[in-house]
Formats: structure tokens, sequence, C-alpha cells
């Protein structure tokens, strides 16, 4: 079987305690590794605030993982997602190419930026040309 790349965005309870919140993360990264999935990236959004309740909870715990998996590691995943009633709402895709080059072109702009940032900026001098035809005229 060949594998795909998926997207799980996971919202956990946030009034869950820090350390519930960590091992329901590791808990879901050691599912996918179990399943012969290959983590990529984890993106950590934290505490959110919810546009509407959910389970009477205004506020969630964001967290996206994006994994190299088989079909049936994802379908496992989202069985757990769904048994498991600390995740308010869970959404996996799966990421075609287009997908993939659009996340890579935002990351390398995302990292051109932090480098525009840290260049310090150096005092510019401007140049002053003062021909013979604008001496000692009034602007």
């Amino acid at each position: 079987m060949s594998k795909n790349v998926y997207e799980s965005a996971v919202i956990i309870n946030a009034a869950l305690d820090d350390e519930q919140i960590q091992s329901q993360v590791s808990r879901i990264k050691d599912a996918i590794t179990s399943n012969n999935g290959v983590i990529n990236e984890i993106e950590d959004w934290g505490r959110k605030r919810l546009a509407y309740p959910i389970n009477k909870s205004k506020i969630g715990y964001y967290i996206f993982y994006r994994y190299e998996a088989q079909n049936t590691t994802a379908a496992k995943l989202e069985r757990m997602f769904n048994l498991d009633e600390q995740i308010l709402r869970y959404l996996t895709l799966k990421l075609d190419n287009n997908a993939l080059e659009y996340l890579e072109q935002k990351k390398s702009e995302a990292a051109n930026k932090v480098e525009e940032n840290k260049k310090p900026d150096l005092p510019t001098e401007k140049q002053v040309d003062l021909s013979d035809d604008d001496k000692g005229q009034d602007i």
C-alpha cells in the first residue's frame, strides 16, 4: 500500500490541565507512529476561543498533525477521535500535491519574513546632486 499525506486538525477540551492536554497530544502522536505513520509536522496553536459552544465549552485547544500514513491509519485515528470524550472536534484531510506545494510555499515565505526581520536596518546615505541649474533657486 502506498502512503498518503494527511492533516488532522484536533480540538481538545481546554478545561483540562496542561499535563492532561500534553498526554492527549502525545497519545495521538503515538497512535500515528504505532500504525506505521511518519509525522512531518505538528502545529500547536494552543487555547483559542471557539466560534460557538461545543459541549458547553467556549474554549478549545487546537493542534494540527501533518503525517504520512496509509488510509487505514487515518481511519483508526478518526475512530479514536470519535470515541475520546475529551476531543471536541476533529477533521482529517488527505492532502494532494497542490496542497503540499502551497504549504511549502507558505513555509518559505514565512522563513523569508523571519530573515528580513533579523537583518539590521542600516542607515542609508542620501546623495544630493546639486547641479548648476538648481543652485540658488527657491523651491
